[in-house]
């Protein structure tokens, strides 16, 4: 059987390290990864799609105010909206991880809290790709029944978050500070936004059960594609 190609976004700049994590994700679970940066060609046809972490995401994509000690990469905001734009409406499952999650939230219109340490009196700072951080999710959404769990350990490489659910989003993990750690679509069969990194989680059942249901609907979107040509 062909493994189902899954483009995984990144910047141009990307550590080898880092991709090797984001390919060895997809390849365990089935999947043909598929590198996509500004300075690549992107595929016809894609089964399935990952927006994945990086820098942060213009201000003035979501109306917020332009902070001027962090980085941006204005190529591949252009890059990741345009490839929602033309595979959610194809019904492609798509995952965003980390910077990806907001993204999927500004595409739909919704807003991003530019910096949750100057929001948010007392948060404690944490950077770790460790599952250091404590995330409750709703009994009954997707990314319940698919984790497994309705608690998880997770890691934290984030300083922006979820604010405003953009339209047809549902918020569906928060972590124990109240922060946005889940999205999920009412509207798509799988279009699901997570604020942490599942693919430095190896070794941990829930989040790559998580990889693996992104892959297995790929599948299945691969397979319907292909009966109706």
């Amino acid at each position: 059987m062909t493994r189902p190609r899954i483009g995984i976004t990144t910047s141009d700049h990307k550590s080898r390290i880092a991709w090797f994590f984001d390919w060895l994700a997809v390849w365990r679970h089935g999947g043909r990864p598929l590198r996509l940066s500004p300075s690549r060609p992107v595929p016809e046809a894609l089964d399935g799609l990952i927006i994945g972490g990086g820098d942060d995401i213009e201000a003035h994509l979501y109306g917020g105010e332009m902070q001027l000690d962090v980085r941006v990469d204005p190529q591949r905001d252009e890059l990741e909206l345009a490839l929602l734009a033309r595979f959610i409406p194809r019904d492609c499952p798509v995952l965003g991880i980390c910077r990806g999650a907001q993204m999927i939230n500004v595409y739909l219109g919704g807003t991003l809290d530019g910096d949750i340490y100057t929001t948010h009196q007392g948060l404690r700072r944490r950077r770790t790709v460790l599952p250091r951080k404590t995330v409750d999710i709703i009994g009954g959404s997707q990314l319940h029944r698919i984790l497994g769990v309705s608690w998880c350990r997770i890691n934290s490489l984030h300083h922006q978050a979820v604010q405003r659910a953009g339209q047809g989003i549902e918020i569906v993990a928060r972590d124990r500070e109240g922060l946005v750690q889940g999205i999920e679509s009412l509207h798509h069969d799988f279009l699901i936004g997570v604020q942490w990194h599942p693919e430095w989680l190896i070794f941990n059942r829930p989040q790559q059960r998580l990889i693996r249901a992104l892959v297995e609907a790929a599948r299945r979107h691969q397979q319907a594609w292909q009966a109706q040509t």
